[in-house]
C-alpha cells in the first residue's frame, strides 16, 4: 500500500515538474527575437544593467511572476512613399517610391528597436515614412529635373545615405529603396521630352513609312511571284490538259484505228485470195481452153494434111491413069486428038483441083497455124521442131561426114558436146526452126523452101579433118 502510495506521488511529481518546464520554457522563432525583462543580465556590446535580455533562434528558462516575456518580429516591413518636393529650379514633383526595412538581427539593433518599437510594432512604417519624406524633400532641392531623371540611381543613394544613422539609432536597416514615379503637375517634363518625343515621332514616322515601302515591295514581289507560279501553274496545267486530251484523242481513235487495221487485214486477205482465185481461173483456162484449143487446132491441121496428101495421090493416080490410057490409045489414029484433048482436058482439071485443095487446105493450115502461134507460140515451135527433128538432126551430123577419124573423150559428155558443137555450127536452133517453118509453109513464109542457112546464107562444108584428142581421165 505505501509502495503504491509512493509510485503515484512520484509520479505526480514528475507531471508537475514537467507541466512547470513547459510552462517556464520559452523559444524564440526563426523571426521572432525574445525580450525577457525582469532581471539583470551583461550582453555583449550592450551596457550593464541593461534590464532585459534578448533570446534569438533558441529556447530559454523563464520565471513565471519575476520575469516578462515579450516578442520583436523580425519580418520585413514595407511603407509607401508620396511626398511633394521641389527641385534647385523651382518646379514642383511628386515623388512615388517604396521603402522596404527590418529590425536588424544584431543584439544592439534589437535592443534599440526594443525600446522604440516593442509596444508600438504598428507605428514602425509610419514612423520611417516620416524619416525618409524629410530627407528626400532636402535631397531633391539640391537636384534638378533632368538629374532626377537621368540618375534615379543617384536619388536613391543619397536619400539612403542621409537616413542611415537615422535608421540606425532606432535600430532599423532599409533592405530595399525605389523610386517609382516622378510626377510633374505643371508638364515640365513633358515639355522637356517633347523635342525628343518629336524626333522619336519623327523618326518612328520615318522608319514606319519605310517599313511600310519594304512591306509594300515585298507585297508587290510577292504578288510577283504569285503571279509567275500562277502562270507556271496554268502552264503546267495547261501542259497536263493537252496531254490528257491527246491521251484521250488516241484512246478515242484506237477504235476506228483497230477496226481500219482489221479491215486493212481482211482487205489484204481478200486481195490474196482474189490472186489465188485469179491463179486458179488461169490454171482453169489454161486446162479447159487453151490446151483443148491447142489439141483442136493440131487434128485439124493433121486433118487438113491428110486430105491434102488424098487429093494429091488421087489427082496423081488418076493423071497416070489418063496418062496410060491415052498412050494406050495413042495407036489408034482416029482417036489420037480425042485422047490427047481429053487427057490434057483431064489433066488440067485434075491439076487445078489439086491445087485447089492444096492450097485450101494450106490456108486451113496457116489459119489454124496462126491461131494456134497466138494462143501457145513456144508450143507450136516445139510441135515443129519436134516433127522435123530428124532433118535438124540430119543436118547437124552432116558437118561430120568428111571426118575419117574421131577420138571421143569423157564418154557421152564427150559426144553430147561433140553433138552440141556440131548442132552450133550448123546454125541456131531458133534460125534452125524458122527455115522448117518456111520449107513447111513456103507461102506463108514469103521465101522459096531451102536447106537451113545462117543469117540467110548457107553454112559452109565442112572441112575434112582427122581428130585426135588425148584421154583426160588417165
Amino acid at each position: 500500500m505505501g509502495i503504491a502510495i509512493l509510485a503515484g506521488g512520484a509520479i505526480g511529481a514528475v507531471v508537475v515538474l514537467i507541466a512547470l518546464f513547459k510552462l517556464m520554457w520559452r523559444v524564440a522563432e526563426p523571426n521572432e527575437a525574445l525580450i525577457i525583462s525582469g532581471s539583470n543580465h551583461k550582453m555583449e556590446g550592450l551596457g550593464e544593467g541593461m534590464g532585459f535580455r534578448i533570446v534569438t533562434g533558441r529556447g530559454t528558462l523563464v520565471l513565471p511572476g519575476v520575469q516578462a516575456v515579450r516578442k520583436l518580429s523580425l519580418d520585413l516591413n514595407e511603407t509607401q512613399l508620396q511626398v511633394e518636393c521641389v527641385t534647385h529650379q523651382g518646379i514642383p514633383l511628386k515623388v512615388r517610391g517604396v521603402v522596404i526595412f527590418k529590425v536588424g538581427d544584431d543584439f544592439v539593433s534589437i535592443a534599440n528597436a526594443a525600446r522604440r518599437f516593442l509596444d508600438q510594432q504598428k507605428l514602425m512604417s509610419e514612423r520611417v515614412h516620416i524619416v525618409f519624406a524629410g530627407h528626400l524633400r532636402a535631397i531633391v532641392g539640391g537636384l534638378t529635373v533632368e538629374d532626377m531623371i537621368r540618375d534615379r540611381e543617384k536619388l536613391t543613394g543619397q536619400a539612403r545615405s542621409a537616413c542611415g544613422t537615422e535608421m540606425e539609432k532606432l535600430g532599423l536597416i532599409v533592405d530595399s529603396l525605389q523610386i517609382h514615379e516622378i510626377e510633374d503637375p505643371t508638364g515640365y517634363i513633358k515639355n522637356l521630352a517633347a523635342p525628343h518625343a518629336a524626333a522619336v515621332q519623327r523618326d518612328a514616322r520615318i522608319a514606319q513609312a519605310e517599313a511600310n515601302r519594304r512591306a509594300t515591295e515585298a507585297e508587290q514581289q510577292a504578288a510577283a511571284r504569285m503571279s509567275e507560279a500562277t502562270r507556271d501553274s496554268e502552264i503546267l496545267q495547261a501542259g497536263y490538259q493537252a496531254e490528257r486530251d491527246q491521251a484521250s484523242a488516241k484512246a478515242r481513235q484506237a477504235g476506228p484505228l483497230a477496226e481500219a487495221g482489221a479491215r486493212q487485214e481482211v482487205v489484204v486477205q481478200e486481195t490474196r485470195v482474189a490472186e489465188l482465185e485469179g491463179h486458179r481461173k488461169e490454171q482453169q483456162l489454161q486446162a479447159e481452153v487453151r490446151k483443148p484449143a491447142d489439141a483442136k487446132a493440131y487434128e485439124i491441121r493433121t486433118r487438113a494434111d491428110a486430105e491434102r496428101d488424098a487429093r494429091i495421090s488421087a489427082a496423081q493416080a488418076e493423071a497416070k491413069e489418063t496418062e496410060l490410057a491415052s498412050a494406050a490409045q495413042a495407036t489408034a489414029t482416029r482417036l489420037t486428038g480425042e485422047a490427047d484433048a481429053a487427057a490434057r482436058q483431064a489433066k488440067g482439071l485434075a491439076i487445078a483441083e489439086a491445087t485447089r485443095a492444096k492450097g485450101l487446105a494450106e490456108a486451113e493450115a496457116i489459119k489454124a497455124r496462126a491461131a494456134a502461134l497466138a494462143e501457145n507460140q513456144e508450143a507450136v515451135v516445139a510441135q515443129q521442131l519436134a516433127e522435123r527433128w530428124p532433118e535438124i538432126v540430119e543436118a547437124g551430123a552432116s558437118a561430120f561426114g568428111n571426118v575419117d577419124q574421131m577420138v571421143l573423150l569423157n564418154g557421152a559428155d564427150g559426144m553430147a558436146e561433140m553433138f552440141a558443137k556440131a548442132l552450133t555450127m550448123g546454125g541456131t536452133g531458133l534460125g534452125l526452126a524458122r527455115q522448117l517453118l518456111s520449107t513447111m509453109n513456103p507461102g506463108a513464109a514469103g521465101t522459096p523452101a531451102g536447106p537451113p542457112s545462117v543469117n540467110g546464107a548457107a553454112p559452109p562444108a565442112p572441112r575434112a579433118e582427122k581428130i585426135t584428142v588425148g584421154d583426160d581421165r588417165e
